[in-house]
């Protein structure tokens, strides 16, 4: 039988992909859980149309993206932690505190964007990257410095 797939399964495919599976699993697993479609003439033309505005859609925000991307990779962000003697923190910059900062410069980024390589437990400078989907990778400047306790 041949189905519409509505939403990506790690085994059938992606979104719009037309496949071939047994009727039984399109009828009992795959229509009731609104993963699939049938592949009638009608759904295939509604679908066409569907892809088409993604793609100019994705065009728009694949736009947007870029313009994120070349602000993140300017973008340089401070933070003020209680360090020891030989400069180690107490604690660690977070991801979540990369997000908060970010907002307060005015972009939306989401917390499992963000990829710390190395733990940032020390003061300098430091880089993380923002996977920002579609193969766009930004890498952004930290600089921590430790806060004057006296």
């Amino acid at each position: 039988m041949k189905i519409i797939l509505i939403q990506s399964h790690e085994k059938l495919g992606n979104v719009g992909d037309i496949v071939n599976v047994k009727a039984g699993y399109a009828r009992n697993f795959l229509f009731p859980n609104e993963i699939a479609t049938p592949a009638t003439n009608e759904n295939i033309k509604q679908l066409s149309a569907f892809l088409k505005s993604q793609e100019i859609k994705e065009a728009k925000e694949r736009k947007n993206m870029e313009l994120l991307l070349k602000q993140l990779n300017k973008m340089t962000l401070k933070f003020e932690l209680q360090a020891g003697d030989d400069e180690k923190l107490f604690g660690s910059v977070t991801s979540q505190m990369i997000v908060d900062e970010i907002s307060n410069k005015g972009y939306n980024v989401n917390r499992k964007e963000i990829i710390i390589d190395e733990i940032i437990k020390t003061t300098g400078n430091h880089y993380v990257n923002i996977n920002l989907g579609n193969d766009l990778q930004a890498k952004v400047k930290i600089k921590v410095s430790a806060v004057d306790s006296k």
